[in-house]
């Protein structure tokens, strides 16, 4: 049943309580505002609506909490007005990056190029992981940088500005992109450290190439296993080498005594 209140309708939630549904028109867009409880309530978040949209000088500055629209919904309708494209997920779009405001206090970068993506999948969180619903699954957005979930800020990854938050790709530096695999500097030159967990971490060897150090890894694997260690380890998988060259580094590549004289005793 139509309410008299600009804008709100009157609707029955399944348990038959009465709930009033708050929605504006602009630019031919019919944009839903929420639910609320009671039609005082919805009859403000029309109204914030309209200032929001016929009012420039309405920016997200002018939030405040307690305000009847919530606040990623003041962020759509102002990225609508002053951009003309309607996204329902919190964006605010600049002209080679966009914004994706969590709260007020938290906003991320991405290129422009993910707007697609981030427009139809809503960032959740969780402390500090952030993630998407994909396909059922709970995908972490570090994953489509090719960022391992056990990977860690400063040893495997970087932030070349230092902003966390900034998830545009030429700011996101992969340090290590293999399992076990961790860069040092020695006298100057870039080498690479494999350490496996067995009870304990152990260093497997110190290589001169990521190449050898991943592979290193994948073979210490397959020493442990035959000695009777079965763990979950994931091996690596080198994209640029052939199984010629794979097999060669695998043959001559050298491995920690320690390593080998680990079993389950």
């Amino acid at each position: 049943m139509a309410n008299k209140v600009t804008g709100v309708y009157e609707t029955c939630l399944k348990d038959g309580t009465k709930s009033y549904r708050a929605s504006i028109t602009y630019k031919g867009k019919h944009i839903a505002l929420g639910s609320f409880s009671n039609a005082r309530l919805a009859g403000r978040a029309y109204t914030q609506a309209q200032s929001i949209l016929e009012d420039t000088s309405w920016t997200l500055d002018s939030y405040k909490q307690g305000q009847p629209l919530p606040f990623e919904k003041c962020v759509v309708l102002i990225n609508y007005r002053d951009k003309g494209l309607y996204i329902p997920n919190p964006i605010y779009l600049e002209k080679k990056f966009f914004l994706y405001y969590l709260s007020p206090q938290q906003t991320l970068i991405f290129d422009i190029d993910d707007l697609f993506y981030y427009s139809s999948h809503k960032i959740m969180q969780r402390g500090s992981h952030l993630f998407v619903a994909d396909y059922g699954s709970q995908i972490s957005i570090l994953s489509r940088y090719g960022i391992r979930s056990y990977a860690v800020e400063g040893r495997d990854y970087k932030f070349a500005n230092g902003n966390s938050s900034d998830l545009r790709y030429e700011n996101i530096e992969i340090l290590n992109r293999y399992h076990g695999v961790r860069q040092y500097n020695h006298r100057g030159y870039l080498k690479y450290k494999t350490v496996i967990h067995v009870r304990g971490d152990f260093v497997v060897g110190k290589y001169n190439t990521e190449n050898e150090a991943a592979i290193a890894y994948n073979k210490a694997v397959d020493i442990l296993r035959r000695n009777g260690i079965e763990k979950n380890y994931m091996q690596n998988y080198i994209e640029d080498l052939s199984a010629s060259q794979y097999a060669d580094i695998y043959t001559t590549v050298k491995i920690s005594p320690k390593i080998m004289k680990l079993n389950m005793a």
